[in-house]
């Protein structure tokens, strides 16, 4: 990724070197326009959420700590004392990471890492990379080439059913064109824009379909308050 359309790793850069940063913004279609507060990059583990301390402590033997930003979680882990690689496509927030102390980071996109981990960690929305429902087999096909046997993938997200939820409590998916989970967003941060991706919502049956249909056990671990959610694959 260049720096100059690397808004998320100049927020990381800054907010680590002056312990402030500037609105970072993301954009959608679908969602008026929303922030990144940059400080909840930097969070300790007795400041994450339940569904994040449990993946943390779910999580053993060699840990791959995908989209791992400011290594937050990379940092928690390490300071359970557990082996832990952390990956960003951000050569800036890979810099920081390494600043932060993380013993283990790469400049590296998940779908083409090579190695062998014991769990695969993804959190903050972090099977949103898949980017679309037609893009699950690439990703199973690289979580067999990645995961070691008995391992386990740990993710969250969240089912964005609620966006079509009337008063009534019903959901109404009428006139949606194709997967209501995905979305294209675009983030800025000062004057870098980045460019526009897609990224997944997934909701926990269609998970368990994609992963039944892959040869994969899913089980949510914790539920949270907001349609968000922790799920567990492993190999059946």
């Amino acid at each position: 990724m260049r720096e100059n359309q690397d808004p998320m790793g100049h927020a990381i850069a800054d907010y680590h070197a002056t312990g402030r940063a500037a609105r970072l913004r993301v954009l959608s279609l679908k969602f008026d326009e929303d922030e990144i507060p940059v400080p909840m990059l930097f969070r300790q583990f007795d400041e994450m959420p339940a569904i994040e301390q449990e993946a943390l402590q779910t999580a053993n033997g060699h840990i791959l700590d995908v989209g791992a930003g400011a290594g937050c979680h990379s940092l928690a882990l390490q300071a359970m004392e557990k082996r832990v690689t952390a990956i960003d496509i951000s050569p800036l927030a890979v810099a920081t990471m390494r600043q932060r102390g993380v013993h283990d980071v790469r400049e590296q996109d998940f779908f083409t890492l090579d190695g062998q981990f014991d769990t695969i960690l993804m959190l903050m929305n972090g099977i949103g990379i898949v980017g679309t429902l037609s893009r699950m087999d690439a990703f199973f096909m690289q979580v067999d080439h990645l995961l070691a046997p008995g391992g386990q993938v740990l993710c969250d997200s969240s089912d964005l059913c609620f966006l079509y939820e009337d008063e009534d409590g019903i959901i109404d998916l009428t006139g949606v064109e194709g997967y209501y989970g995905e979305v294209t967003y675009q983030m800025q941060y000062k004057s870098i824009k980045g460019e526009h991706f897609p990224w997944l919502f997934i909701d926990p049956e269609t998970l368990r379909e994609q992963a039944a249909a892959h040869g994969y056990h899913c089980d949510i671990l914790v539920r949270g308050e907001h349609y968000d959610y922790l799920a567990r694959l492993t190999r059946r």
